[in-house]
């Protein structure tokens, strides 16, 4: 998305104004209030792109590395995903909203492709910025006057320069996690995949990144194997737990974990979350291996 935007128009007395504002309340009271609205959404972002991009099943770490085919899928995906979480109804456009057509336009890139059909008609605004991790949801009644003079060869046009100021925000440049690959130094990223076997990736995983929870899709996307879990469990001494143990790290579990992870004063971890940690002193190595380090 663009890193400037203009300030938004759409305060009373704008000839949008009363009609949008309805929309924005409507979609917040159907999200559970804008505390909700602001968790769920990036969270249905996130996955909508990372359930495209399929880690696990294709070794792919990023949009970029997506056919032009599935980087159009993640449109329909969002599409889907945020009539489910809102419980809006299908319609003549994506969907309805107070009685009016509504249609859904979702980018990964700076504009949106507004369709023919759509003009006159509010549509819901998507964008997710996966540079800088940043998420946006706005309005825009998509008037002749706010589109660009020139379309595609489908008869779709962009928002103006000048339409950008049309549009009423629910959340602008909004946090959303991560691309998790995005965040680990790309020679510890190649030093995690070059292992051959699910446990010696898996060990190379929470060996690279320490001190950070890690969710089950990321296990998932290392192991690269049904029975993902099993390789992060200790296993007569084969078992990721236990390769981590021998070099002194010990891998925590925020389901069974949680009481030892916040006596080492690491970062809370959920329970479907794993951390590493290389305890430094003889008191912590005592409380993570009360029976003495394995050997």
């Amino acid at each position: 998305m663009k890193r400037t935007l203009p300030d938004s128009r759409i305060t009373p007395g704008h000839p949008d104004h009363d009609r949008l504002s309805a929309i924005a309340a409507e979609i917040t009271a159907r999200a559970g209030g804008p505390d909700r609205l602001a968790a769920d959404f990036p969270a249905m972002l996130r996955g909508c792109i990372d359930d495209v991009i399929m880690t696990a099943k294709t070794g792919r770490r990023a949009y970029e590395e997506l056919e032009k085919t599935e980087k159009t899928y993640i449109g329909t995906r969002v599409e889907i995903e945020l009539r489910a979480l809102l419980n809006l109804p299908r319609s003549t456009l994506d969907t309805a909203i107070l009685g009016q057509d509504v249609d859904i336009k979702n980018t990964m890139g700076s504009n949106w492709m507004i369709p023919t059909e759509a003009v006159d008609h509010p549509c819901i605004l998507v964008a997710a910025d996966e540079a800088r991790a940043l998420c946006y949801l706005g309005l825009i009644v998509a008037r002749p006057e706010y589109l660009t003079a020139g379309q595609n060869k489908d008869a779709k046009k962009s928002v103006s320069a000048e339409g950008f100021a049309h549009i009423l925000w629910l959340l602008c440049a909004h946090p959303y996690p991560p691309n998790f690959w995005r965040t680990v130094d790309p020679a510890a990223v190649l030093r995690i995949f070059e292992g051959r076997s699910g446990n010696a990736r898996m060990a190379a995983l929470f060996r690279e990144v320490q001190g950070r929870p890690i969710g089950r899709d990321v296990v998932q996307a290392v192991a690269q194997q049904h029975d993902f879990m099993r390789r992060i469990r200790s296993d007569k001494g084969r078992g990721t737990r236990d390769i981590l143990a021998r070099e002194g790290i010990a891998l925590l579990s925020g389901q069974y974990d949680a009481p030892l992870i916040s006596a080492l004063g690491l970062a809370p971890c959920t329970g479907s979350e794993f951390i590493a940690h290389t305890p430094m002193t003889p008191q912590a190595r005592a409380r993570v291996w009360p029976d003495g380090p394995l050997s």
